[in-house]
């Protein structure tokens, strides 16, 4: 089988919305960044999911919390017109009285979102690799020095200076045998779909989510773990049922209706994580930390505000040139529910590609040598905001 063999200094390891923000990121710092993406499309839940929600970058209150790519990439979804959920104070203007009446999120087109973002990252001189699976790593004293992926074309060595995991499951870490946690709890049945009928084209969010102050049915008396391919085959199936049925059901009021589109991938949320050098508390709401990186709101509820400390994203001391971005940060089960959305995957996202494109420019490539000021004054001068004192 044919070999090839590719350098970078960061690679970045799934291309949804983390990790569209982190290659996005190390490239406009100047690294070389290749992006491997398993599917065909960019965005995972947020595309290929459905799940096409881009949840508040505010705090309910009429602050915004949210900068930087972030803001960016929720500005793209909707190029190209939106479906729903318009915040006009926030695009265009308004006064701080009408922003702490509407949240700043809306919802888009996913299949024009995933493209516009795809031209972005080539934009910004970032390789993607589609049709790509990681399946194997080579590490030396902790440091992940080779990455071994398939394709059509055969097998791929990558050898990367600094990598971020943004699979969402932490893979790249459970790979490495690295220090992660995994969500005890599960994940209910979700089943979302798009369908098009006598109201027009719509997106029915069928079983689990997200939807602040309500209580979802649940599909099915049972939940996923999303790290058994055997499960997860049979939560596809069952999904795929539920849609039928569904669809089945509300044909008998309109016989008009027809599915447009179902899931490309799992709709599950909270797999595994990175157990980092620092794991943030739902608890923690207002507190401020000296290496934050971030903020993010609750997307539940007005009020909170939560600070992102750098430790959330890495465990220098045992996977010295692996960072995190997106659902598998290091968070308590309580907090994973608040920093698995998009907008919060986006900001660990951007300043894991900072992090990464920076320490991979050091001698010794290992973020050990990184300092936490080198890493906020890039994350400020690209108009990221860090504290809850910078905004209120």
């Amino acid at each position: 089988m044919k070999q090839t063999v590719l350098s970078c200094d960061t690679l970045v390891a799934g291309g949804g919305i983390a990790g569209i923000a982190a290659a996005l990121a190390s490239a406009r710092s100047g690294a070389k960044t290749l992006l491997v993406e398993k599917e065909c499309v960019l965005g995972g839940l947020g595309t290929l999911g459905l799940v096409t929600i881009y949840l508040p970058l505010c705090d309910g209150m009429g602050h915004q919390v949210i900068y930087g790519i972030g803001e960016e990439l929720l500005r793209l979804s909707i190029r190209r017109g939106w479906q729903d959920k318009y915040p006009a104070p926030w695009l265009e203007g308004g006064s701080p009285e009408e922003k702490a009446k509407i949240r700043f999120e809306v919802q888009y087109n996913p299949h024009l979102f995933a493209i516009d973002a795809e031209q972005l990252l080539l934009d910004a001189g970032v390789t993607i690799l589609y049709d790509t699976r990681i399946v194997d790593v080579e590490q030396e004293n902790g440091f992940l020095r080779q990455v071994r992926a398939y394709n059509k074309g055969g097998e791929t060595v990558i050898r990367p200076k600094m990598a971020v995991d943004a699979t969402g499951d932490a893979d790249l870490f459970r790979m490495m045998e690295g220090p992660t946690a995994v969500h005890e709890a599960g994940n209910p049945l979700a089943a979302w779909y798009y369908f098009t009928g006598k109201d027009g084209l719509r997106l029915k969010m069928l079983g689990a989510a997200d939807i602040p102050g309500q209580t979802t049915a649940s599909l099915v008396n049972r939940r996923f773990s999303g790290l058994d391919g055997a499960e997860n085959s049979e939560m596809v199936i069952q999904s795929h049922r539920q849609i039928l049925n569904d669809v089945l059901q509300r044909r008998e009021t309109d016989p008009s209706l027809e599915p447009v589109t179902i899931p490309g991938i799992m709709q599950i949320r909270m797999t595994s994580r990175l157990d980092g050098a620092y794991t943030l508390d739902e608890e923690e709401d207002h507190h401020s930390f000296e290496d934050s990186i971030g903020m993010t709101g609750d997307w539940r509820k007005n009020g909170p505000i939560f600070e992102i400390p750098f430790g959330c994203l890495h465990n220098a001391a045992k996977c010295p040139n692996l960072l995190a971005a997106g659902r598998c940060i290091s968070v308590t089960d309580d907090m994973w529910d608040i920093s698995r959305v998009i907008p919060t995957c986006a900001v660990t996202g951007e300043a894991a590609g900072t992090a990464a494109a920076l320490a991979a420019a050091l001698p010794e490539e290992s973020l050990a040598a990184l300092s936490a000021d080198a890493l906020q004054e890039t994350l400020r001068k690209n108009g990221v905001r860090l504290h809850i004192a910078e905004i209120l």
